[in-house]
């Protein structure tokens, strides 16, 4: 009986032993290709910190830059959190209102720990972000694709390249085609439609209009238009700087057309009082006999451009200044 015991000891203890041998050599294989398979879910973009490679279609996202969150939407993407600050006010009160979105604060009160809890698999950063690149970095991959003026082809181009690395990481290259396509056909369509007329570009903010050439003169640099007051000596693209432009320099310059863009309708606090662009325009005496306002050439961009600056915003833009420009005639 011993014996008999002995044996059966022994050939279970054998069954354990191979079973333990086998789940050891099937988890060294699944490891492998667990890293293999990880290997292939990374995809490789150009960013502003140089080539990196990022989880491909990512399943948890921070999105923090805001020109990019059009074309997450339109990817169908629902982020972890989002700065619900920089949100248009309009089109996103799904993510402004779905507690499931985290709120990451602004970029001047980043909301660190409620990004870390969300638990990204890739974080969105750069524009409005770029300063917290390193601190993001330490809580998941961060990634900056957002345009920027310095790169070849200026901000228009670099929307293009932006959108495209987009797609590439959440596999929808056909839908960022459709978007950069439809933004080149508005740039050419404006291109077209203007003929070298005198353009001024201004930010109209806590009731005055300010030179607006180094934040919104991305609009004129492809187009065929004369800007009457360029950002030369302006620091930075910043549209808090007020240079003290009078409105009679304007009426001197008599620009044939104005675009503005309205900051305080994109981000005035509900309730608070704050002058329109167009009845700033309307009212203002010094342009009384200025040739934009005689003849009504003001193109007024979207309310929400401010807090928007994407593929989707200067489409919009360039959409504005075809049809306003060929109207005109």
């Amino acid at each position: 009986m011993r014996s008999t015991r002995f044996r059966k000891t022994l050939a279970v203890t054998g069954t354990i032993l191979c079973a333990g041998a086998m789940l050891s050599a099937c988890g060294s294989g699944n490891d492998k290709k667990s890293d293999e398979g990880k290997g292939k879910d990374t995809v490789s973009v150009a960013t502003g910190n140089g080539e990196m490679k990022v989880p491909h279609k990512p399943a948890r996202v921070v999105a923090l830059d805001n020109t990019s969150f059009a074309t997450l939407k339109a990817f169908g993407v629902k982020p972890v959190a989002v700065p619900k600050p920089l949100l248009p006010k309009k089109g996103f009160e799904d993510w402004k209102n779905d507690s499931s979105i985290a709120d990451a604060g602004s970029h001047r009160e980043p909301k660190f720990e409620a990004i870390n809890a969300a638990e990204p698999d890739l974080i969105i950063g750069g524009y409005r972000f770029a300063s917290h690149q390193d601190k993001l970095s330490k809580i998941a991959k961060t990634v900056d694709v957002a345009p920027s003026d310095e790169v070849k082809g200026g901000y228009v181009n670099a929307l293009k390249t932006q959108t495209e690395a987009l797609g590439k990481i959440f596999g929808k290259e056909s839908k960022a085609k459709e978007i950069v396509d439809a933004l080149d056909k508005a740039k050419n369509a404006a291109a077209d439609a203007t003929k070298g007329e005198k353009v001024f570009l201004g930010v109209v903010t806590a009731g005055k209009v300010d030179n607006g050439a180094s934040r919104i003169g991305r609009i004129a640099e492809p187009l065929n238009l004369e800007n009457v007051l360029k950002a030369d000596g302006e620091k930075s693209t910043s549209v808090h700087n007020d240079s003290g432009l009078a409105p009679e320099t304007i009426a001197q310059l008599n620009p044939d057309w104005m675009i503005l863009m309205d900051r305080d309708a994109a981000v005035a606090e509900p309730g608070k009082a704050s002058v329109a662009a167009k009845e700033l325009v309307d009212g203002m005496e010094a342009w009384d006999k200025t040739t934009f306002r005689t003849k009504g050439q003001v193109v007024y961009l979207q309310a929400d451009f401010y807090v928007t600056e994407g593929a989707q915003a200067y489409t919009d833009a360039f959409n504005q200044v075809a049809t306003a420009f060929t109207k005109a005639g």
